[in-house]
């Protein structure tokens, strides 16, 4: 599927071309928009998604969902830091 991912390290949106399977994804119940609602390894990095439909996933380079335990609150916490 391709996308539009913000890359951080670069400064910039990028179309990428990823697949979500249930061996790469993390998926949590969001209610809210600012929610998590996906975690991906995608090519050494991560792909953090919001559950708002508005914004765009943001690709972290050198890490990875076990690195950060899979957890929703570290991936928040990261989206957040990066930005």
């Amino acid at each position: 599927m391709e996308i539009t991912a913000y890359n951080p390290q670069k400064g910039r949106l990028e179309t990428i071309e990823v697949e979500y399977t249930d061996d790469n994804t993390t998926w949590f119940n969001s209610r809210h928009n600012q929610d998590i609602s996906t975690i991906t390894d995608y090519e050494g990095g991560l792909l953090i998604s919001e559950n708002d439909i508005g914004s765009y996933p943001i690709w972290i380079y050198d890490i990875s969902r076990a690195d950060i335990r899979y957890d929703k609150k570290k991936a928040k916490q990261l989206r957040q830091w990066r930005l």
